[in-house]
């Protein structure tokens, strides 16, 4: 029996306990109880489930080690789908345990007991389980590392206001408040956090937390000298190895970054003494070699050169040659740099974001040169590896297009030049030349062939990275015939499907129905018989044959390149006619969208010196005008306006460069054409058609081409028609249409000219915007339909603010942002959905979230009190509806007739004086309460039964001082005897035979909600 008496205890002192636990008081049983059950019950199986989850990150993470790593493996966008199963089950499990075993009653005081500091602070707590801080911190940290920052936010800043009374809780929050700020990019609330922070000192344990957020926020900003330090006490504070491997990466190319060479080859070093695994260890050798490159350049490519000959290296060259080729760059050896890094790109075996960056770098060494064809085949792979976010990403976009527009016209003038130049050379000498192509083509088919042969027996192979394409080439085969390699990332398949798309379509701008000829809305039958000869007939045409035929016939014979060759005075004239296009759109380009008026002006004169029968020369005038003006070489301009004078006394650009307004509009034109337009829009509306046909005259004579020329258009053809010119009305809309068909007043014009054309008839009418709010789309005729559809005024339902504008009249991105930034900084704790949609022409941008009418209505009023907002809201109207009434605004009721509803139903109510909208949405839960001995035992038993695998209620020995719990004055005494059940009396039990006594199992250590375990320090 003495081995039977410690559990019988604690059964009892369990039993004793239980009726104390009502989630309605707060005693020290109950704390005790509740801290208890939130730690080994819930808590424990969202620790486990957030250390799976690590772990999987961990193992699985794959850093970029071409720039800096991040400091944490979130930091990696494409690696967040790792254990996000196990960080959700982590976040579902805290939310459990704060909704069954939160305590946020204050418990009764002793009136007569005098009030210390430490009891007033715990009195004005708002949570008060002892280990319920370490489930909120948990859920953070979890969203955290999830990637989901936003939540994570949400969730810290709420942490940091209900524990702002404990200062060890409160900074350990706010560290981790900075962090998930500083991952989500919004560095203006992360320095306000830290700012504040450094004011007050900061708790000794939060100090750790502390280190790691100013490392990351250091590195974030880019002042790698006050990161370095805070870095190196990270790694201090690091218990797990693999982490702290990254870490001293990191640190090495911070050290690397501030030119401390020799620092960072020490801390490059440590790296390989952690035994990391191979990727982390291969870069760390690597970076070894660029950082110690000076003086001993030889000696490092040398040593690189080894690695990559190495077959454990195999799947690392473009990293390799990428060192080498940095080593070069760093010498000033833009040749040889280019040369490795083309190596590498060749010899690449994977598609990666590395290879992305090399030829990143690549292709601004090209540009850098002016070998835009070069320049773009780089761009066009890299821009399909790099991530979006990366700070680069919108330059090289940037880039990639102005080249997709530039290089088929450079390269044209060079490929044109090149011909000419051969049809100038003897026969032999072009022969040899021929001949030399021929051989150099066989050649790389024949490395190609082979690497196919080497892909079909299992070998490995590089990704082809330019040239001639493979046939049926879509997904490139990896390892174990896996398809590694999408589609658009093979440069090869890329080229081949742009070449066979302008074989069957011709040169096709990228936009909206780009296969449509005519793509204005009164598309005609002639337009459409047009359509058929310029697509489907080629593509009937065209068989496999004809698309194999040039790699496969005539591309090893002459006669397929002196077909090319212009020798006789037509193909002599055709090449100078696309030479001289190539010159003209290039030379406009570089000025226009490359700022490069160097290249420009050469490609310009050329083209007027050498073609003076061009068509467009006059043009060419032009351009050379603003060119030499913007050069600031005004006497050079004015002979090409002399010349055009001269010359072209009749062209448009004859007359826009002698308008005497020229120079005040050049300067002031786009805000006096915005300001006419505006008078005119005015004027339309209040029905001054004369003052709009008037303004619109000027429009067309002083601003032919102004950004407002279409609106002018379609008010002016509107003013007409309310004079009774119909004709004059119907010949503007037809203008408009096919001047400027990607207008948006395009497809309402072309809709008014289809309906004439169907036998409609144009009807005057006054134009009057008031007339939106009193629209309806669905009319009601019988009383019985009134009668069924009502507007409900039920106010304890989900409500939405909303605001209906026309879409020109606000701002509509900044709005939406303010919006989203007000909600987020001053609703910590409530997540608003904002939406915006199409009604009948009008946009409405709504607010939804909102749990019943008084937080409506509480949002609206503190919304109207920002300023800023109710500036760019001023041409809104904002309404406050039910989502039972919403789909009924606009189609069965107006704006008006709901407004009438709402001034009659909601506006009289009082709301409540509660700030409703500082608390958290939480589903209610409430505890059952035992009825009767048999009901508690029944619980005790499921739980123990559920717990049993974790931690057997027979081997646990409770701390001495819980055997012997007195109740707190003020607290409900725990009754001496349970309550008699109501009912039949309990049967007697049969007695059990007496078993032989196990040995005592090893105790459970004590409960202690200190204990750093459970504050998952190692992750």
């Amino acid at each position: 029996m003495k081995h039977v008496a410690p559990y019988l205890l604690s059964f009892l002192v369990v039993m004793t306990m239980l009726p104390g636990c009502s989630s309605r008081l707060n005693t020290a049983n109950t704390r005790w109880w509740r801290a208890f059950n939130t730690r080994y019950n819930v808590y424990y199986n969202g620790s486990v489930a957030y250390i799976d989850a690590s772990l999987e990150r961990e193992n699985g993470n794959k850093d970029n080690f071409t720039e800096l790593i991040p400091l944490y493996t979130v930091g990696n966008k494409e690696n967040r789908e790792l254990g996000k199963a196990n960080f959700d089950r982590a976040i579902e499990k805290c939310e459990k345990a704060i909704k069954l075993y939160s305590i946020r009653r204050r418990p009764v005081w002793d009136k007569n007991r005098r009030k210390t500091a430490e009891d007033i602070e715990w009195l004005n707590r708002k949570e008060y389980n002892p280990f319920m801080w370490k489930v909120w911190m948990l859920m953070g940290r979890s969203q955290f590392h999830e990637g989901n920052f936003e939540e994570a936010v949400s969730t810290f800043s709420y942490m940091s206001r209900l524990y702002a009374t404990q200062p060890a809780i409160y900074h350990r929050a706010q560290a981790w408040l900075a962090k998930s700020y500083i991952e989500a990019g919004w560095q203006y609330e992360a320095e306000n956090v830290i700012r504040n922070m450094r004011r007050d000192s900061i708790y000794w344990s939060a100090q750790k937390e502390w280190d790691y957020t100013y490392a990351d926020y250091y590195i974030h900003t880019g002042d790698y000298q006050q990161a370095i330090p805070y870095l190196q006490k990270v790694i201090g504070h690091e218990m797990r190895r693999k982490q702290k491997a990254r870490e001293w990466f990191l640190l090495g190319q911070l050290l690397a970054e501030t030119g401390r060479n020799a620092e960072a080859y020490k801390a490059y070093k440590h790296v390989t003494k952690l035994n990391p695994h191979y990727a982390l260890a291969f870069n760390a050798r690597v970076a070894m070699t660029e950082v110690m490159a000076g003086g001993k350049q030889k000696q490092m490519i040398a040593k690189l050169k080894r690695m990559a000959s190495s077959d454990n290296n195999k799947e690392y060259l473009d990293q390799v040659y990428y060192a080498i080729g940095n080593i070069y760059l760093s010498q000033r050896d833009t040749l040889r740099a280019i040369g490795a890094y083309e190596q590498g790109n060749e010899r690449a075996t994977r598609n990666g974001i590395e290879k992305g960056v090399l030829l990143l770098k690549l292709g601004d060494l090209y540009w850098q040169r002016n070998r835009f064809g070069d320049a773009k085949r780089c761009y066009d792979v890299a821009i399909g590896l790099l991530d979006k976010d990366r700070k680069d990403y919108r330059r090289l976009s940037e880039r990639q297009q102005v080249l997709e527009a530039l290089v088929p016209y450079t390269d044209a003038v060079e490929l044109q030049d090149s011909l000419q130049r051969l049809a100038r050379m003897s026969e032999k000498e072009r022969n040899a030349a021929i001949d030399r192509v021929i051989v150099a083509l066989k050649k790389k088919e024949k490395k190609e062939q082979n690497d196919r042969l080497s892909l079909a027996k299992g070998g490995d192979t590089p990704v082809p990275s330019g040239g001639a394409s493979l046939p049926n080439a879509g997904l490139q085969p990896g390892k174990n015939g896996q398809q590694s390699t999408w589609y658009f990332y093979n440069p090869m398949v890329v080229a081949r499907g742009k070449e066979t798309f302008l074989r069957l379509w011709g040169r096709r701008d990228n936009i909206d129905n780009w296969q449509r000829i005519n793509k204005t809305v009164l598309l005609t039958a002639t337009d459409k018989a047009q359509e058929q000869p310029d697509s489907l007939s080629k593509v009937e045409e065209l068989t496999d044959n004809d698309l194999r035929r040039p790699d496969s016939v005539s591309v090893y014979r002459r006669e397929y390149y002196l077909k090319q060759i212009p020798l006789t005075a037509e193909q002599l004239k055709e090449s100078n006619k696309q030479l001289a296009d190539g010159l003209f759109h290039s030379g406009i380009i570089f000025k226009d969208r490359l700022d490069n008026l160097a290249l420009s002006e050469q490609a310009l004169l050329r083209l007027v010196r050498d073609f003076p029968d061009y068509a467009q020369r006059d043009e060419a005038y032009y351009h050379l005008y603003l060119l030499y003006a913007r050069k600031n070489e005004p006497e050079q301009a004015e002979t090409y306006i002399y010349r055009l004078k001269k010359e072209y006394p009749d062209s448009k650009w004859t007359a826009l460069l002698t308008d005497p307004y020229y120079r005040e509009n050049a300067r002031w034109g786009e805000h006096i054409e915005d300001s006419l337009y505006t008078a005119s829009y005015d004027a339309f509306k209040n029905e001054r058609y004369q003052e709009v046909l008037g303004n619109a005259q000027v429009s067309a004579k002083r601003f032919p081409n102004g950004a407002n020329r279409d609106k002018f258009l379609f008010i002016g053809g509107l003013s007409k028609l309310n004079d009774g010119d119909a004709k004059a009305c119907l010949q503007d809309l037809n203008t408009l249409v096919g001047t400027y068909p990607e207008s948006r007043l395009s497809e309402m014009a072309g809709m008014i000219v289809n309906g004439i054309k169907a036998g409609r008839r144009l009807q005057r009418g006054r134009f009057d915007m008031a007339t939106i709010w009193s629209r309806r789309s669905e009319v009601l005729n019988d009383s019985d339909s009134i009668q069924a559809v009502k507007l409900s005024p039920e106010r304890n339902v989900g409500f939405v603010y909303m605001l209906v504008y026309h879409p020109d009249s606000v701002n509509e991105n900044r709005l939406l942002f303010e919006l989203a930034k007000y909600n987020f900084t001053s609703y910590l704790v409530r997540n608003f959905d904002i939406r915006i949609e199409d009604a009948e022409g009008m946009h409405r941008m709504s607010i939804k979230g909102f749990l019943n009418y008084d937080e409506a209505l509480q949002y609206a009023r503190s919304l109207h009190q920002q300023h800023g907002l109710v500036g760019l809201m001023k041409a809104a109207r904002p309404f406050i509806v039910s989502e039972q009434n919403l789909p009924l605004l606009g189609h069965r009721f107006s704006y008006d007739d709901y407004d009438h509803f709402y001034q009659k139903h909601f506006a009289p109510l009082k709301i409540s004086t509660l700030q409703l909208l500082t608390e958290p949405v939480k589903p209610t839960y409430q505890e059952p309460k035992p009825s009767s001995d048999e009901e508690t035992d029944r619980k005790m038993d499921k739980m123990s039964s559920q717990d049993s695998e974790y931690y057997p209620v027979k081997s646990m020995i409770l701390p001495p001082n819980m055997t012997d719990i007195a109740p707190q004055n003020g607290s409900s005494k725990p009754q001496d005897k349970p309550a008699q059940t109501k009912g039949k009396p309990e049967k007697p039990q049969k007695p059990v035979k007496p078993k032989q006594p196990t040995p005592p199992a090893k105790p459970v250590k004590p409960l202690d909600l200190d204990d750093e375990y459970y504050d998952l320090e190692g992750f």
